[in-house]
């Protein structure tokens, strides 16, 4: 385990040692300074954890330390401590940018305690950029992935609208994708560092909703003990993502209006206005102009969503991003599960190609998902898919006459190894090069199918 690393800066070298001393007690690495300008020197060098220094020191003060050290480490924790300790002072030092302040002379339990949430904070801001750099990389532009005409239109218009602050309206069938869009567009843009909060407006009901988007008041209805901050105040210099925007009540929508209006929000039982900086995202599979002639969206909503609106084809209507998106979804749950598992045997992706993907590209990924989860081969195999994507294998004209029946997906299988042996003279070894499978897998396939000898079977 790494020891935390701290820095104590004192001209006092006696007071200086104490604390050094006090704090290698407790298990940190400390290093000492009785300068300044040394100290700020050390810190250009190495990374501290926590800065605890006086403020008056002959050479270079506290709060010049301070701003050299954040120049140097920005995420540092500086402490400052002095013996002329007032209320205008403490104020300087946390407006200049200290985490905290203690007075001499130094009461130890105070300062440890002062440490210690320092370095919980420290802990917390390494989490924050862990998270924020997976999630930059999970949801850079490179990450979706597309080839087909309509799917580079998205592409084009996600680079063009993901550094601006206007409403999105995403539309689609479910399952195309609507929350990674959403998310590409808030990881791309200039509110990435801030919040993304998302809901699903379609799961709560009216009162629900609208305690979760606008918070409310304590008191303001049965079991409300407290009050709670609703979404637009969390995603505050952020973005908010509202999924299923076409299932909200009247009552709900013209609250919602004010706040793309107005970038107001008024928390449920309250008076208090609260003034937010979000970006909204709207997503819907529903046909909201219907809707809005049928009376059950507001139009003037609509238009305020609706700024930039961007339609997700459904992967019916994009065959050629089918391979494309199995092989993209393969990479990752292959290395997500530590196997070897490098592609596609000729027959599963012909498979893949002529399901018709009723649930889009979601159903796409749990299907490869899944495959990767059960396959033992180096290649995933008809039989690593759902069962039901067999039902969806179109008619092997290629393999049929007028007079003959429909091949099971097992016959034709075994119809296509035979081919392949017959093609190269019983030679395994080539045979299993050209259906891109390991020889131990295509033996396992001959046995399987009732080929397991020595001579090429017929077709």
């Amino acid at each position: 385990m790494i020891r935390p690393r701290l820095l104590v800066v004192d001209d006092d070298a006696e007071s200086c040692a104490v604390v050094g001393e006090a704090l290698r007690a407790e298990g940190y690495e400390v290093s000492t300074s009785s300068s300044g300008r040394a100290a700020l020197a050390l810190a250009e060098a190495q990374i501290f954890d926590v800065v605890i220094s006086d403020i008056r020191m002959p050479d270079l003060d506290g709060l010049d330390l301070m701003r050299g050290l954040h120049q140097a480490n920005p995420d540092v924790s500086v402490i400052l401590m002095t013996a002329f300790g007032t209320v205008e002072a403490a104020l300087e030092a946390i407006k200049e940018g200290a985490y905290d302040y203690v007075s001499k002379p130094l009461r130890l339990e105070e300062l440890l305690l002062a440490v210690r949430r320092a370095l919980e904070r420290r802990r917390l801001l390494r989490e924050v950029h862990t998270t924020q750099e997976v999630l930059r990389n999970r949801y850079h532009l490179d990450n979706i992935v597309g080839v087909s005409p309509g799917m580079i239109e998205v592409f084009k218009l996600i680079a063009r609208v993901a550094s601006t602050r206007s409403p999105v309206l995403i539309t689609g069938e479910s399952g195309t994708g609507k929350e990674v869009v959403a998310r590409t567009l808030h990881f791309n843009g200039p509110r990435s560092p801030a919040p993304f909060v998302a809901i699903n407006c379609a799961g709560l009901a009216e009162g629900l909703l609208e305690s979760e988007l606008f918070g409310h008041v304590r008191g303001a209805y049965t079991g409300a003990m407290s009050h709670r901050r609703g979404l637009f105040e969390a995603g505050d210099g952020g973005t908010v993502f509202l999924d299923e925007i076409g299932d909200i009540s009247q009552n709900t929508q013209a609250k919602l209006l004010r706040v793309l209006g107005e970038q107001e929000v008024r928390p449920v039982g309250g008076n208090q206005v609260n003034h937010v900086d979000v970006r909204v995202i709207a997503a819907t599979n529903k046909d909201l102009r219907h809707a809005i002639r049928e009376g059950r969206f507001r139009e003037d909503l609509y238009y305020r969503l609706n700024v930039v609106s961007l339609h997700l084809p459904p992967l019916r209507e994009r065959r050629e991003d089918i391979p494309v998106l199995a092989h993209h979804f393969l990479r990752k749950y292959a290395q997500a599960n530590g196997k070897v598992i490098r592609d596609f045997a000729p027959e599963t992706l012909a498979l893949l190609e002529a399901h018709p993907w009723p649930g889009n590209v979601r159903e796409l990924e749990n299907a490869v998902e899944r495959a990767v989860a059960v396959g033992a081969s180096a290649v995933v195999l008809p039989e690593d898919l759902p069962a039901h994507l067999a039902s969806s294998l179109p008619e092997p004209t290629v393999l049929r006459t007028a007079a003959s029946p429909l091949l099971s997906l097992d016959e034709m299988t075994r119809r296509h190894l035979a081919h392949v042996l017959a093609a190269t003279g019983g030679n395994k070894k080539r045979a299993a090069e050209i259906l891109g499978v390991d020889r131990r897998t295509l033996y396992r396939m001959l046995e399987r199918h009732g080929m397991g000898t020595s001579t090429p079977p017929t077709i």
